[in-house]
């Protein structure tokens, strides 16, 4: 039979991110690709006691339905953290989604019509692109530097594109280049969109993973017209097996968002929620982020001193202040997916994640995204010093 899928399909393709998940599932090679987390660092044994006694005390509670939002006890304990950084939304301005991946799929439904333009940085995260695409809108990209969109850009492309729906962006230790968005530029995005009547989608699953220097306030506590939607997630702090994020959003967004995920997926997991509320109660959250911070600094530090001491000259590189993410630059002219095809993979058993797949509307191929935040140090010194060989030669 003919297969009669929705137009929107023609805009799902392949993506690089499930090359990437694959490939870091392979015992033999030393995977920079995807966006992981350190396993040895989960909280395994704390979950081992809590998801027992979650099962004894709460069982029939835990493995049935629940609230569509989440679980209000979590909720709650959700948004005392967000008024801690300035965020007030209380229990029923948030709800609970299977990780921020999800939060970005339901905006997109809430919001995009086909043609629509969404604003990006350039390069973006290719997670949101996924979401995006099947809504069909059009990409107007915003350059960037160390400082994070460039403001005068950001004004620029509103001008050209009079009714943009969203600016997305993600303000701390972006994926894929790991820089951030400065306090003045932040309020300055607000000024913006203020002025050109356009959401701002905030994601944010990295900000408390900081090791350098100060917190910069959420875009959304900065937020004078409720036009801003924030999105964070446990991913990055506790396990992303855990499928539980957040979304924060003005009453008549976070209602009809309510509605979609309701239609989605019913809600999330029952007994991952009882447990994580569990693990708010009975564990310090902050103190592991210290430790997760500590180890990230350390391997960040490793791996771009391994990078220093081994890659040919001419190839830049990003020193985030938190986040798992550097970014490279090759010199004009080289291809990274194509290097890492017909070399790195081959010879070096190294993977990264290709940067042409992060940019929304003009790929660039002589860029690539490396994650130190997965491997063991061992691994990290043993898989850079590999890439520096296979660089030296490429580019000789």
């Amino acid at each position: 039979m003919r297969q009669k899928f929705a137009d929107r399909m023609a805009q799902v393709k392949p993506s690089a991110m499930g090359d990437m998940m694959r490939a870091a599932s392979r015992s033999d090679i030393i995977s920079f690709g995807g966006g992981f987390p350190d396993p040895a660092l989960f909280p395994i044994e704390p979950f081992q006691k809590i998801y027992q006694r979650v099962l004894a005390e709460n069982g029939q509670l835990a493995l049935q339905y629940t609230s569509g939002d989440g679980l209000p006890a979590l909720r709650d304990k959700l948004a005392k953290r967000m008024a801690g950084v300035g965020i007030g939304c209380g229990r029923e301005g948030l709800i609970i989604t299977q990780g921020g991946q999800q939060g970005m799929d339901l905006v997109a439904k809430l919001l995009l019509n086909k043609g629509d333009v969404v604003v990006v940085e350039n390069p973006t995260f290719l997670g949101a692109l996924m979401a995006f695409d099947p809504y069909e809108p059009r990409y107007a990209p915003v350059a960037m530097d160390e400082g994070g969109m460039i403001m005068a850009d950001l004004e620029r492309v509103l001008k050209a594109n009079p009714g943009a729906k969203i600016i997305y962006t993600v303000p701390e230790f972006q994926n894929p280049t790991g820089v951030s968005l400065d306090l003045e530029r932040r309020r300055r995005l607000i000024e913006l969109a203020n002025e050109h009547d356009v959401l701002v989608l905030e994601d944010s699953p990295y900000r408390e993973i900081r090791y350098d220097g100060e917190p910069v306030p959420p875009i959304m506590s900065l937020d004078t017209e409720g036009r801003v939607i924030h999105l964070g997630s446990f991913s990055k702090v506790l396990s992303p097996g855990l499928r539980l994020g957040w979304a924060v959003a003005p009453e008549e967004v976070i209602v009809r968002l309510r509605e979609l995920k309701l239609a989605a997926d019913t809600h999330c997991s029952t007994i991952n929620m009882y447990v994580v509320n569990r693990y708010l109660e009975e564990y310090d959250l902050d103190a592991h982020i210290a430790r997760l911070r500590s180890s990230y600094r350390a391997k960040k530090n490793l791996m771009l001193r391994v990078m220093a001491e081994t890659f040919p000259p001419g190839i830049g590189r990003t020193d985030p202040a938190g986040g798992l993410f550097t970014w490279l630059t090759f010199p004009r002219g080289g291809d990274a997916a194509a290097m890492l095809r017909d070399r790195m993979l081959p010879e070096a058993k190294v993977t990264y994640a290709p940067g042409d797949g992060f940019f929304a509307v003009q790929p660039e191929a002589n860029h690539c995204r490396v994650n130190y935040s997965c491997m063991s140090d061992e691994k990290i010194v043993a898989g850079t010093r590999a890439m520096g060989h296979i660089l030296h030669d490429y580019f000789a």
